[in-house]
């Protein structure tokens, strides 16, 4: 299986619900470091996984929709804990919809998965994968 990873990164506010959470139950920032790899088991005509440009591109527009916004108050999350396990899913899912509508590219087509990560920090991080 070939990949090929882009990354990018967004700031939100969120919090959270429920006892496990501790002092995250409060409005609180994070800055996630977002990797998306794109997965196939052969290369598309031009010998890529996909076009990098692209894939970044289309990465930085899913982030933009939650970058500098309060997570809390976006209709889509309403009672949701937006956990890291939880938002990698959310962009893997996003992304895939854009390689549906052709936004990778005619060659993204033969792309078989998407695996999200999403870093809180140099010692953490939760991703999600999915296939397409």
């Amino acid at each position: 299986m070939f990949s090929v990873t882009v990354r990018d990164h967004m700031m939100v506010a969120h919090s959270f619900h429920g006892e496990v959470f501790g002092p995250a139950r409060r409005l609180h920032g994070a800055t996630f470091v977002v990797d998306a790899t794109f997965h196939r088991p052969e290369l598309d005509a031009d010998g890529i996984v996909v076009d990098m440009g692209r894939a970044a591109t289309e990465l930085h527009a899913v982030l933009g929709a939650f970058t500098y916004r309060n997570l809390d108050e976006e209709p889509d999350f309403k009672g949701v804990n937006t956990s890291t396990e939880f938002l990698a899913k959310v962009v893997a899912d996003r992304l895939a919809e854009r390689v549906r509508a052709g936004g990778l590219g005619e060659g993204a087509r033969g792309l078989a998965k998407i695996s999200v990560t999403l870093h809180e920090s140099h010692v953490a991080w939760a991703s999600y994968e999915r296939p397409l």
